[in-house]
């Protein structure tokens, strides 16, 4: 297996459920728990994190087809919402994406960068699909 296919990861403690991890780009990242589990809410929980890998996978990859397309925009944005299931392991069950993005953009093209990363260049998304119902919807807002 060649290195670049191979992520490792290290995690230390901090201080009760607050922990840090860092993988192969070396940048450390703070989790926590909630108080009702003895921790303090200090930073961002694990499944959040998930979804947030989610959101810049596939945001990096729309952002660099439209690049790649020429498009021109004055902002973008997505928005997750999931749902998980109610009893252990919680996984998300349900999770939806909306991506909104602000300027003159052909309709088109923004829905085939969303369906490139969609079917093609998304990992995370890939993923995902395999345990969660995973809906997507997307708007443009014109000038």
């Amino acid at each position: 297996m060649a290195e670049d296919n191979i992520t490792k990861i290290e995690l230390k403690q901090a201080y009760g459920l607050t922990v840090m991890a860092r993988g192969n780009s070396n940048h450390w990242v703070v989790m926590d728990g909630p108080e009702k589990f003895n921790g303090h809410s200090a930073a961002t929980r694990p499944m959040e994190l998930l979804l947030m890998g989610l959101a810049g996978c596939t945001s990096q990859d729309v952002i660099s087809i439209l690049d790649k397309m020429h498009v021109k925009y004055k902002d973008y944005k997505l928005e997750i919402t999931a749902e998980r299931a109610p009893n252990h392991p919680k996984v998300y069950t349900k999770i939806h994406l909306t991506y909104m993005i602000w300027g003159d953009v052909p309709e088109d093209k923004f829905k085939t960068a969303i369906e490139l990363s969609e079917t093609k260049y998304c990992s995370a998304s890939a993923m995902l699909r395999k345990a969660a119902e995973v809906t997507t919807e997307y708007k443009i807002f014109r000038d």
